[in-house]
Formats: C-alpha cells, structure tokens, sequence
C-alpha cells in the first residue's frame, strides 16, 4: 500500500523538464509574430545604431536606405515565394523557377552588349527600374495568357514553360557575355548578385507603394488562399473561382519579383528558406499567420545578418552569397527528402 505521501511514478515531473522554457515553434502563432516583430525590430534599432561614429547626416541616411531595402526585399520575395507554393500546391518551386532571374541577367547582358557596361551603370535609376520591371511583367502576363485564354490552363505546363525559357534566356546571357569585352564584363558582374549596397534612395518610395499594394491584396485574399492550399478541385467545389484567382495571385507574384529584383538584384533561394522556416515556426497552414511571420522571417534574417556580417564580422562579402548558399543547401536537402520518401 502506497504512503499518502507517495507520487505516482505517472505524475512525476522530469527534473531536466521542471524549468524548461517553451520552445518558439511550440508557441501560439500569435506569440510567434509578437517574437519575430520584436527581433526584426531590435536587429533595426542596432543596424542603425551599432558603431555609429562620423557625420551622423551622411551615415544615418545610408543606414536607413540600407535598411528599407532589405525590408522591401524580405516582404516582396517572402510574400511572392508562399503565394506561389500555395497556388502551385509545392514547397520547394519559387517565383524564381519561372525565369524571372534569368530575364532580369539577360536585360542586363544585352544593354551592356549593345549600350556598353558603363552606360548601364550609369543609366538613371528611375528609367532603368522601370524598364526592368516593365519587361519582368509583360513576360510573365504573356505567359500567363497564353496558357490559361489558350485553351490549356495547366499550371503545370506553365511552370514547365517557364523553366525552358529560363534556360534560354540563361543560354543566349552567356553567349552575349563570352562576345562581350572582359573589362566591360567585369563592370556587368557586380549586377549579377543581389546588393543592398548600391540601392538608389529614390527608388525606395516606388517599390514600397508596389510591395504595400501587393501586401494588401495577399492579405485580403488570405483566406481564400487557404481554400486553395486544399488543392483545386476542393477549392472549385467550395465556389472559389480557381482560374481568375491563380491567376491574380501569379500576378502580385511576378509583379513582387519584379520590384525585388530590379531593386537590389536577384535572390534565388531566400525565398524558400524563409517560407520553409516560416511553415515551421506557424503550428498550422493559416495565411492569416503565415504572411506576417515569412514577412518578419525575411527582415530578421536581412538585417540580422547583415549586421553580424558587417559589425560583428567585418566581412565585406554580400550577404545574399551566403544566403543563396544556405537557400541551396535547404533545396537539395528538400529535393532529396521528398525522393527518398
């Protein structure tokens, strides 16, 4: 007979669980936005604020350019990348596979061929984002008409579609470059990667109305975007409008992209790796907690890591080397997880 005294051995509590703190993927979503906008915020304060010395006027605008930047990129390539894996029912596609990149380097390679690397470096910010978004757009409401007023309207063809012509628009950028003359190609290179560096102030104000209005519309549409996460013919049955709505959503999607790209440069992978972080930390597949957490992901993993690269560090590398590396990693390890299974 047990003692009054006595505790079950089923109610006694592990002493290395006693104090144990929650872990963040354990949280509420709601908890988890509240973490993630507290983060983003703190990694702002301390950009602009870590080992500030010399002209406060010339250093803090720059500083703060900087920032806006990677704010704008975080949402408009976190936002594009889950929007699209909803609509395409995959986690490991992003805008990206469309040829959005490859377009973006071949606009880039064929006015520095024919107008010489100089101008093009030197070509007035507002002219060239526009022409660059203008193209990245018109190509892909191309696309999407084709398919889907031609009779098809099979995502799947599309995506396909996509990634030939972003092979040969990768194909016909280096011929050009191999044509072209090495010290002009060496002024071309430095566009090839993604740099918040060289980010002109007075496109901040254009891409943020850009990435505002998209923002608005992905979070109006957010629940229907859970109906479409259910696959098409539940979406159908359930009265959504399956073609027009993929189809707007592709839309916002290449037009983020666009704004992202001719902004800062291409990302490839930063997208999946945030959208990928994001389903982990959200205990659940609502939209309604998924866009501000990948929105918030993409800050804190900007800004945080441009901070320990430049203040911690030292390095001068461009973070989105490093970034691009690790999104790779995270696409083979998905790539072979799902083969495997």
């Amino acid at each position: 007979m047990r003692s009054a005294g006595a505790v079950s051995p089923s109610r006694r509590r592990d002493p290395s669980r006693r104090h144990r703190l929650p872990r963040l993927h354990e949280a509420s979503p709601a908890v988890v936005v509240c973490v993630l906008a507290a983060a983003a915020l703190a990694a702002v304060v301390l950009f602009m604020t870590l080992d500030l010395r010399g002209n406060l006027g010339y250093v803090l605008p720059r500083r703060a350019v900087k920032v806006g930047a990677m704010l704008l990129v975080a949402a408009a390539v976190g936002l594009s990348t889950l929007m699209f894996q909803t609509v395409t029912a995959n986690r490991i596609l992003t805008p990206s596979i469309m040829g959005f990149d490859a377009l973006y380097l071949l606009v880039q390679t064929s006015l520095a061929f024919t107008l010489g690397a100089s101008a093009v470096a030197t070509a007035p910010p507002v002219a060239k984002f526009c022409v660059e978004v203008g193209l990245m757009v018109l190509f892909s409401m191309l696309l999407y008409r084709w398919l889907f007023t031609g009779g098809t309207g099979s995502l799947h063809l599309m995506l396909l579609v996509g990634i030939v012509l972003g092979t040969l628009f990768r194909g016909a950028s280096s011929l050009l470059q191999r044509l072209m003359d090495p010290s002009e190609y060496i002024i071309l290179q430095d566009l090839f990667f993604a740099s918040f560096n060289q980010v002109e102030p007075v496109l901040l104000g254009v891409s943020a109305l850009v990435v505002c209005a998209a923002g608005v519309f992905a979070w109006r549409l957010r629940h229907v975007l859970d109906v479409l996460a259910l696959g098409r013919e539940t979406a159908v049955n359930l009265g959504v409008d399956h073609r027009r709505t993929v189809t707007w959503v592709l839309v916002a999607c290449s037009v983020l992209v666009a704004v992202s790209t001719a902004l800062v440069g291409p990302v490839t992978f930063f997208g999946l790796l945030v959208v990928h972080l994001g389903y982990q930390l959200c205990r659940g597949y609502s939209h309604r907690w998924l866009l501000p957490i990948v929105a918030l992901l993409g800050a804190l993993t900007l800004i945080g890591g441009q901070l320990v690269l430049e203040r911690v560090f030292g390095f001068d590398t461009a973070l989105s080397v490093i970034i691009e590396f690790a999104g790779g990693l995270l696409f083979l390890f998905l790539l072979l997880k799902g083969s495997l299974k």
